[in-house]
């Protein structure tokens, strides 16, 4: 690898990181509007929605750029690949968090449900596995990423739960309506980025360890997932 791959390399890896830094920041506040009640945090992660939209962008040119100059292989390869993979999974944060403002907004319109108590839960899982798969993506931990990937079925559960308890409310209370749609599209929100710090797990596994692991729950949950050496390079 020349001096200026390896910058190019250095410039793929600190976009993506930024990206994944106000990803995280966009979700935290989103939520923290939600629990809090708290319109203007709710109208900022609108506002500043496309700012992880032009990283993504940044990142596809930046991975397209390096790839057509450079022919990489083995984990320069899958290094960029991975990259782009990664990079669309904070957009898709990005977006539901700006879906969960949204509601958040609308919420606060109306009174409160008692029912908010499992959101919270919820987003507390879902946003230590995206904290962990970034972490495991800078500190090359590809055996920590297994975990967080089962992680994802906690979420899973907690969605179902809350579902049906939002289900039951709407059934119960008709006026409730209105309020129980918005934190059962909330609930969605938060499953869907749990999935997406499941997918850059997923990422960094194949990245440090050349395997690639998606979809072997729905194959056979049963099964071990796989540990091989480190790839050297």
């Amino acid at each position: 690898m020349t001096a200026t791959g390896s910058i190019e390399l250095s410039r793929i890896r600190e976009t993506l990181l930024l990206m994944a830094s106000l990803a995280a920041r966009h979700l935290r506040l989103a939520l923290q509007a939600l629990i809090e009640r708290n319109d203007s945090l709710a109208e900022s992660v609108e506002r500043q929605d496309s700012e992880i939209d032009s990283l993504e962008v940044k990142v596809d040119d930046l991975v397209i750029t390096f790839i057509a100059t450079h022919s990489p292989v083995a984990i320069d390869c899958r290094f960029v690949l991975v990259a782009s993979k990664i990079s669309s999974d904070l957009e898709r944060i990005g977006d539901q968090a700006v879906t969960i403002a949204r509601l958040a907004r609308r919420l606060n319109a109306a009174p409160p449900l008692k029912l908010l108590f499992d959101i919270p839960r919820m987003a507390m899982v879902a946003e230590e596995m995206y904290r962990d798969a970034i972490d495991c993506f800078i500190e090359a931990k590809a055996k920590e990423a297994i975990g967080i990937v089962r992680r994802d079925k906690e979420v899973d559960a907690l969605n179902k739960k809350l579902s049906e308890e939002l289900l039951e409310a709407m059934r119960g209370q008709p006026g409730s309506i209105p309020q129980a749609t918005s934190l059962l599209l909330i609930s969605r929100a938060i499953e869907r980025i749990a999935d997406h710090a499941k997918n850059i797990a997923e990422e960094v596994y194949y990245l440090y360890r050349a395997r690639d692991i998606r979809h072997r729950g729905h194959a056979d949950a049963s099964r071990p997932l796989p540990e091989t050496p480190k790839e050297t390079h």
